[in-house]
This record gives structure tokens, C-alpha cells and sequence, in this order.
């Protein structure tokens, strides 16, 4: 989410009144008068965002008053929430979870309780995939995504049709820049390349196979990054022509002039998601559910888009997002991650990676 304090650059959300869609569907603020609904999400300029943007939209349409709990990223929020039920407290009512996280606190089991749907029906406009359930039900309901792109200098090359372009020493020879890390969703562009997809995860010859597909891209890589700012600036200075980076963060620098041009192949781009999930303690069911109801209307996910820079979990065409708003922000097709593989495998998977870095 690095860049999001830039984001002033995109056009400004509509009025609170504009979200009437998203009120209707809720019910009557007079209803609702005294009800109250503890909220985490990540700090800075991101839970600013919700607080200046969502949270008083959500309280004008219910009148349930929403008090913000700043939370790290979501691996370490499930071990502090892991503690706090144990100790019986309830730090948030609602909080994101990554999918991967989520995965493992249904795993863990007895620390989030199951969402009732049929309460929200605004969630009818996600793909189900974005509805996590395990046995006890469904945990988890979408609340905002976000894609890493491939890019390109446009000054140097056309853009690709295809990831495998990317693997064309003629013209990619020594000017890629590409992430270091095992789980940072290239290994799932090579699978959706060159495979079958996430399936390709699922046995240890596929992964090796997968590993030795993306060693053949290395004469091409003149960067592996492991923070974003080696990438942005080896963008910005030219050094290399292509890569993986943060879809936002490219459609930033190119807004600010430099050289870089987030492109949509035809296998897609990887698309991450944060999800809303309710404590196991928490007493506030039917609260948490108006809100993640609220939060899944198109114009509420429009909003989202405009004011925090995170990609729509619905449709483009049930939001009012303009062509340019949308591609800023999101795009298709879009890859989906292995998440599962990458928990139950993660060892392996990540022995694998770093030989091949270290050219064993």
C-alpha cells in the first residue's frame, strides 16, 4: 500500500449522499441509534482513509458509531488476536485478514465466528470466491484487493501479449527486475504461464518443475528486489526495461512522468485480498454484518477505489468507476494465488526458491 498518501492525485469520491444505494439496503439509522462496532485495519494513511471516508458514511447510513483499532499486517494480528482470546478479550470486533491468514486461523479453529450472508446481501455482487468458508461456515467476506502487474518501460518496448514474452533473452537479456522473495506471487504467474495454474502447486514435482521454468528467466533478471523502492528507482533510472511491481504504485510514477507502464497480459496479474472476519468473542454478529453489507454495495467499493486506492471486489460495470479510475486500480484476468500450497508446503517451497537464486 506504499504510495497511498499520494493518492489525492485520484478524482474525489461522491457525497455521503451519493451512497444511498448503499444505505438502503442496510435499514434506518433510527434503528440502529446507540449501536457501536470496533473496527481493524492497517494504520497510516490507510485506517485515515477509512476514518475520514467509510466509517462516517457507514454511521450516517446506520447510526452505528465505529471506533478504529489500528492493527499490523494480518500474520501478526492473528497472533495477537490468538493471545486475546485466550486471555477472553476481544481487541476488534472486525478485522482483515489476508486469505492465507485466515486459512490459517480456520485451521487454529475457535477464533473466528461464522458470518451470517443471508444479512448481507450486498455480498451477492462478489465472485463466491471471495467468500471464505470452512466447516463452521463463512468466515470471511471480501473487503478490498489489490494487484501486483507486469510492467514495462514504454519508451523500449511494446507491450507483451504474454508473461512469456518475459523469458525472450533477445529482448529481455539482463533488464528485468523481479521480486526475491519465494511467496511474492511469481512462481504463481509461471504456473498460470507455462501451466496449470494453482493445481501445478499441489505436488513437489510440480513445484520443482515450476522453479526450474522461472530459472530460465535468469540471464533476463538484472534486479531481484526485496523492497519495493530498488524496484521503483531501478524504474525510474532506467536501469531495466520490465518486471513485477505494485500495480498502483506504476500507475503513480507514470501519473508523476517516468517511464513505466503497467500492462494486463492475457494469462492476467496476481490479485491479493484482504477479508473482513468477526472474534469468536465478539458480540456484535448482526453489527459486523450491516457493516461488511455496507462495505460490499458497488458504490461503497467505488469508494474504496477513489479515496484509498484498493481494487474493486465486484464488477466494474455495477460500480460508477470510469475506464480510467478502474484501470488504475484493478484489471483482467486476474491470478489467483496458491495460497493453500504455499502453507502446507511453505518449507519446500521456499528451499527450492533460494537453491535456484543461488544457482544450485
Amino acid at each position: 500500500m506504499t504510495g497511498m498518501n499520494r493518492r489525492s492525485l485520484l478524482k474525489s469520491a461522491s457525497s455521503v449522499a451519493g451512497l444511498a444505494a448503499a444505505s438502503s439496503v442496510i435499514g434506518s439509522p433510527l434503528i440502529a441509534q446507540e449501536r457501536s462496532l470496533k473496527i481493524g485495519s492497517y494504520g497510516g494513511y490507510f485506517e485515515d482513509s477509512f476514518k475520514s471516508h467509510v466509517y462516517p458514511a457507514f454511521t450516517e447510513a446506520t447510526g452505528i458509531k465505529v471506533e478504529s483499532v489500528t492493527q499490523p499486517n494480518s500474520a501478526d494480528w492473528l497472533v495477537t488476536m490468538t493471545q486475546a482470546t485466550q486471555a477472553g478479550t476481544v481487541p476488534a470486533d472486525l478485522s482483515l485478514y489476508g486469505r492465507a491468514t485466515m486459512i490459517k486461523a480456520s485451521r487454529v479453529g475457535g477464533l473466528l465466528s461464522p458470518l451470517d450472508v443471508k444479512a448481507m446481501p450486498a455480498t451477492s455482487n462478489m465472485d463466491p470466491y471471495f467468500v471464505f468458508e470452512d466447516t463452521t461456515g463463512a468466515i470471511g467476506v471480501g473487503a478490498m484487493s489489490w494487484f501486483t502487474s507486469m510492467v514495462i518501460n514504454p519508451e523500449e518496448v511494446d507491450a507483451p501479449a504474454s508473461w512469456a514474452e518475459f523469458w525472450d533473452s533477445s529482448k529481455y537479456e539482463a533488464s528485468l527486475g523481479l521480486p526475491r522473495n519465494f511467496n511474492a506471487l511469481f512462481l504463481d504467474i509461471v504456473a498460470a504461464t507455462f501451466f496449470d495454474g494453482a493445481e501445478t502447486f499441489s505436488t513437489k514435482d510440480g513445484i520443482i518443475a515450476l522453479v526450474e521454468k522461472a530459472a530460465e528467466i535468469k540471464p533476463n533478471v538484472a534486479l531481484w528486489w526485496s523492497a519495493e523502492s530498488q524496484m521503483e528507482q531501478a524504474m525510474k533510472n532506467t536501469d531495466i526495461i520490465g518486471g513485477q511491481y505494485y500495480l498502483d504504485v506504476s500507475n503513480l510514477m507514470a501519473l508523476d512522468g517516468f517511464p513505466i507502464q503497467a500492462v494486463f497480459p492475457k494469462e492476467g496479474n496476481p490479485q491479493d485480498y484482504g477479508s473482513w472476519c468477526l472474534s469468536s468473542l465478539s458480540d456484535k454478529g448482526d453489527e459486523a454484518a450491516a457493516f461488511i453489507n455496507f462495505t460490499s454495495d458497488p458504490a461503497v467499493q467505488a469508494l474504496m477505489s477513489r479515496k484509498i486506492g484498493t481494487a474493486p471486489l465486484v464488477p466494474q460495470s455495477k460500480t460508477d468507476l470510469t475506464d480510467e479510475e478502474f484501470a488504475f486500480v484493478s484489471g483482467t484476468p486476474s491470478i489467483k494465488p496458491a495460497y493453500e500450497a504455499y502453507l502446507d508446503n511453505e518449507t519446500f517451497i521456499k528451499e527450492t526458491w533460494d537453491k535456484m537464486l543461488a544457482g544450485a
